[in-house]
C-alpha cells in the first residue's frame, strides 16, 4: 500500500486537506499555529486505490517542540511515495519553503506543490507566483471550499497506479528524430535582406530626435527647433555603417492622445508604418527632465512591434541626476525593456553619439540571430531540469524540444504535448536561461508554445522578453 505524505509549514491546511481525503472529521483543524504536532495516519480509498495518507505537523523552527514536530515530518516524507507539499496562497512566496521543497524535491519522488486557501478565479492569478518554486506539478485550490480539490485527487490517483514509461526529452536520438520531423514551419527565415537596418528614432516631442539624427550624420539634415514638434512628416536618410547600409528614419515627436490635432494625428499614422518597416528603434529620453508617463507609452511601441532597441538618453550634460538614478529609475519603470542597452549623449555637442552606431551593428547582430538547435535544446533541458514545468489541469506538461523557426526578432517553437499548459511566468523564465547563455542584448526574444506538426497562425500567442 502506498503512502502519502502531506507536508507544509504551520496553519497552511494540511489537516483540513486530510479531512477532506479521508471524508470526515479525523484531525483536528483550527486557525491556531501548530495544532497538529504528531503524524496522523489514515487509510483512504481512492476509487478502489487504497492509500495511507500521513498528516504531519507544521514544520517550523521558533521552538525546540516545534523543531521535533518539523523533524517527525520530513521523516514521514522520507518514509512516503507521494508527497504534498502545502503553502498558504493569501501570502506571498518565502524562502522557507522554497527551501523546503527543494529539499522535498530532492527525495526523487513525486511531488506537487499545493497553493492551498486559493477561493476565487480573482485569486488564481496569485497563485502563479509560486511557479517560481519550478514545480512540476501545481494545484491552486481551496480546501474549505473544496475548489478544484478533484484534479489533485485525480493526480494522486494516477500515482497509485503502475508508472507509465515516460519520453526522456534528453535522450539525443528522440530529439533528433523529433526534429527531422517538425513541420515547414519550423525552417528558419533567412530570405530577408541582413545588409539593410531600418532606425527608427522615437520619443516625444522636444526631447532632441533631430538633433540626434544630424548629429548622426554628421551635418544638418533635419530641421532643428526648440518648438516642440517640429517634425511632422518622418525624415529618411541612408549612411554605411561598417558593411551594413542603415537608413535612419526621424519620426514625429508624439504628444498625448488629447493634443493630437489635424496634421499631427496623420503624421502618427505615418511613424506607425515606418516602424512596422523598422528593426531598431531608438528611444530618445530626456535626461534633463523626470520621466513621464508618455514616455513610457511610446516605448510600448517598441514591444508592439517587436523591434531591436537602444535606449538613448540625451542631453546628459544637463542630467538630472546621477547615472546609476537615472538609470534605475528607467530600468523601474520599462521593465518590459530590460534587455535594451543605454547610452548617454548630448546631441548638441555630439558627446558620445558614435557609441550609437556601434551599438546599432551588435543590437542588428543579435536581432537576427540564429541559435543552434543542439545548444539551445540543451539550455532548455537544463533549465527544466532546475525548474519543473507546473502540471495543467493535473496533467504532466513536456517540452519535447525547442527550434529557432525566424530571426528579426529571434523566434523559438517550443514543442509540447500541452503547449497551452505552459504559464507565461515559465516562459519568462525560458527566455532569461536563454539570455543567460546567448548575447542577445537589444533584442526581443520571442518563445511560442506549439505542438508538433501546427504552424505558427494556428498557435497560441507567444511571450516577448
Amino acid at each position: 500500500m502506498k503512502k502519502i505524505a502531506i507536508l507544509g509549514q504551520p496553519n497552511v491546511g494540511k489537516s483540513s486537506l486530510f479531512n477532506r481525503f479521508a471524508r470526515k472529521r479525523i484531525a483536528i483543524t483550527s486557525d491556531m499555529s501548530g495544532t497538529t504536532r504528531d503524524v496522523k495516519k489514515e487509510i483512504v480509498d481512492f476509487d478502489g486505490k487504497e492509500a495511507q495518507i500521513l498528516d504531519t505537523g507544521g514544520i517550523d523552527e521558533s521552538s525546540e517542540l516545534f523543531r521535533r514536530v518539523g523533524n517527525k515530518a520530513i521523516e514521514a516524507a522520507q518514509e512516503a511515495d507521494l508527497i504534498l507539499y502545502m503553502v498558504d496562497g493569501k501570502e506571498l512566496p518565502d524562502e522557507r519553503d522554497k527551501r523546503l521543497f527543494y529539499r522535498l524535491q530532492s527525495l526523487g519522488k513525486p511531488i506537487a506543490l499545493v497553493v492551498n486557501k486559493i477561493d476565487n478565479e480573482k485569486e488564481e492569478e496569485r497563485a502563479w507566483e509560486f511557479g517560481e518554486f519550478g514545480a512540476e506539478h501545481l494545484f491552486a485550490l481551496s480546501v474549505s471550499h473544496n475548489r478544484r480539490v478533484g484534479q489533485l485527487i485525480e493526480w494522486v490517483k494516477s500515482h497509485l497506479e503502475e508508472p507509465a514509461v515516460t519520453f526522456e526529452a534528453d535522450e539525443t536520438d528522440a530529439l533528433e528524430n523529433l526534429i527531422e520531423q517538425f513541420d515547414e514551419s519550423g525552417v528558419l527565415q533567412e530570405e530577408e535582406s541582413l545588409d539593410e537596418i531600418g532606425v527608427a528614432i522615437i520619443g516625444r516631442t522636444n526631447v532632441g530626435k533631430s538633433s540626434l539624427l544630424n548629429a548622426l550624420l554628421g551635418e544638418d539634415r533635419a530641421v532643428v527647433s526648440d518648438v516642440a514638434g517640429t517634425t511632422i512628416d518622418p525624415v529618411d536618410e541612408k549612411m554605411v555603417v561598417g558593411d551594413k547600409t542603415v537608413t535612419f528614419v526621424d519620426t514625429a515627436g508624439l504628444r498625448r492622445r488629447g493634443k493630437i490635432q489635424g496634421i499631427e494625428r496623420y503624421a502618427l499614422g505615418r511613424t506607425r508604418q515606418m516602424l512596422e518597416r523598422a528593426d531598431i528603434a531608438l528611444l530618445v529620453l530626456d535626461a534633463s527632465a523626470p520621466l513621464s508617463e508618455l514616455d513610457e507609452k511610446i516605448a510600448g511601441l517598441v514591444d508592439e512591434f517587436k523591434l531591436g532597441c537602444i535606449i538613448v538618453l540625451n542631453k546628459w550634460d544637463e542630467a538630472i541626476g546621477s547615472y546609476d538614478e537615472v538609470v534605475d529609475e528607467l530600468r523601474y519603470r520599462f521593465k518590459f525593456l530590460s534587455w535594451a542597452p543605454v547610452v548617454t549623449v548630448s546631441a548638441k555637442s555630439g558627446k558620445r553619439v558614435h557609441k550609437i552606431l556601434e551599438m546599432i551593428l551588435k543590437v542588428f547582430t543579435n536581432y537576427t540571430r540564429h541559435i543552434p538547435t543542439r545548444e539551445l535544446n540543451e539550455v532548455i533541458r537544463q533549465a527544466t531540469i532546475r525548474h519543473h514545468i507546473p502540471s495543467h489541469k493535473g496533467r504532466p506538461v513536456n517540452i519535447l524540444f525547442a527550434s529557432q523557426y525566424a530571426i528579426k526578432p529571434p523566434k523559438i517553437a517550443l514543442i509540447s504535448n500541452r503547449p497551452r499548459g505552459i504559464h507565461f511566468s515559465y516562459i519568462r523564465y525560458l527566455a532569461n536561461q536563454i539570455r543567460e547563455r546567448f548575447d542577445l542584448e537589444g533584442t526581443p526574444l520571442i518563445l511560442i508554445p506549439k505542438k508538433r506538426g501546427e504552424r505558427e497562425d494556428e498557435t497560441p500567442s507567444g511571450e516577448s522578453s
